[in-house]
């Protein structure tokens, strides 16, 4: 595997840090700027916001540019929007500066999925992505814990300046390692990106996005609950749990890269699968500790196998003009955060139950597999209709063949 895939990684790593960090800098925000926590959770929102918005609107704007000059002006403004979130002087300036740290997300993995595939031979471009996704599951694992724990002790500032610095990193690693052969704009342009998201197969491996990850986060957003009052742990014990997590969606999406490279579809649909069975065992799971630890691990192994197969579907589905698509396979993603959050809430708010989530959660995985079934069908469709149409072109059709003569033989 290239080089040049480290430095995506590295821009994965800074945007997953700041994707997460706030989550547990909300009572330090909130008490700093004199706003209520529910208020500093807008924050949260703000950023999501600028992820679904920025990821087709950035792609659709730099569309003719060279994609190496897009990854890193897209890091130029992730390293504005959190500089200026850490000199932010109220919570307004702080709302717009979590937005603005939003838009060029959704973009950044997009463009850089689709750079990643073009370094690597075709039979290896799942592991290419799952690589660069490395740096977002990794994030999880050490980067928002540290991230965390500088802002308890150096000041919620201190955690956006870091995550600048390393997105300064990031850029030096991109002028660096991308190579320009590699890194050249489409040739359709604009005109050609928009064309993509036309076609129904890209519609649906969206949809199943939606659906998987919105089953995730179902019971993901409220995981804390779940731990506390159903597997009986205490809350200072969370942090290291949600790290199991990261370390179980860090396995999920190295396992999903190697095998998506031998079977994309069928390591779709074993990933949902897999999600299906480990979000409906979670009421038995979470009835003991040693289980609950086990529960939270397979959910991120479970979720994260579909994360390169799905972001791969959809450059594939859209292979005349895939950044456009790609990107907005990001704001998808962050479509499931908020959806799957939602739904979860819901189930909680009926008094279902504290894992009633993660069965909610289990429902939305089935949608997507539903969903992922309909576009494997019509796939065959389509690959039967062309098929067809050549053998019917084919048998109608005489072609008369030149019998070359002697003398031209003897000329050969």
């Amino acid at each position: 595997m290239p080089l040049a895939l480290l430095a995506l990684a590295v821009g994965a790593f800074g945007i997953g840090t700041t994707e997460f960090v706030m989550m547990g800098l909300l009572p330090d925000v909130a008490d700093d700027l004199h706003i209520s926590i529910p208020t500093a959770g807008h924050l949260v929102s703000a950023y999501a916001l600028g992820v679904v918005i920025g990821a087709p609107l950035l792609a659709a704007a730099t569309a003719r540019m060279s994609r190496r000059k897009v990854l890193i002006a897209l890091m130029g403004l992730f390293v504005a929007g959190n500089a200026l979130s850490a000199f932010a002087p109220d919570y307004h300036w702080l709302l717009a500066a979590r937005f603005l740290s939003g838009l060029p997300h959704g973009a950044f993995f997009g463009v850089g999925a689709v750079v990643a595939t073009n370094l690597v031979a075709p039979e290896r471009k799942a592991r290419s992505v799952s690589l660069m996704f490395l740096g977002l599951t990794v994030a999880n694992v050490a980067g928002v814990p540290v991230a965390t724990l500088m802002g308890q002790h150096l000041g919620w500032r201190a955690t956006f300046l870091g995550v600048s610095a390393i997105g300064v990193a990031a850029i030096a690693s991109l002028a660096l390692l991308i190579p320009r052969d590699h890194a050249h704009a489409p040739a359709g342009g604009l005109r050609g990106e928009l064309a993509a998201l036309r076609s129904l197969p890209v519609w649906l491996a969206l949809g199943t996005t939606v659906a998987g990850f919105g089953a995730l986060f179902s019971a993901y957003s409220y995981i804390t609950p779940m731990l506390t009052e159903s597997a009986g742990y205490a809350d200072g014990s969370v942090t290291l749990l949600l790290a199991l997590f990261g370390v179980g969606a860090t396995a999920g999406n190295l396992v999903g890269g190697r095998l998506a490279d031998h079977s994309l579809r069928g390591t779709l649909f074993g990933g949902l699968l897999s999600l299906v069975a480990v979000l409906a065992l979670f009421p038995v799971l979470m009835a003991t500790q040693w289980s609950a630890a086990v529960a939270v691990t397979l959910l991120g192994v479970a979720a994260f196998i579909t994360g390169s197969p799905l972001q791969l579907m959809v450059m594939e589905k859209a292979s005349a003009a895939p950044s456009l698509a790609s990107s907005a396979n990001q704001a998808a993603f962050n479509l499931a955060n908020a959806g799957g959050a939602w739904i979860g809430g819901l189930a909680l708010a009926a008094g279902f139950g504290a894992t009633s989530p993660a069965l909610a959660g289990a429902v939305l995985a089935v949608l997507g597999l539903v969903v992922a079934a309909i576009a494997y069908g019509v796939d065959r469709r389509r690959a039967g209709a062309v098929a067809g149409g050549v053998v019917a072109g084919g048998s109608g059709r005489l072609v008369a063949t030149h019998v070359p003569s002697h003398a031209e033989r003897v000329r050969r």
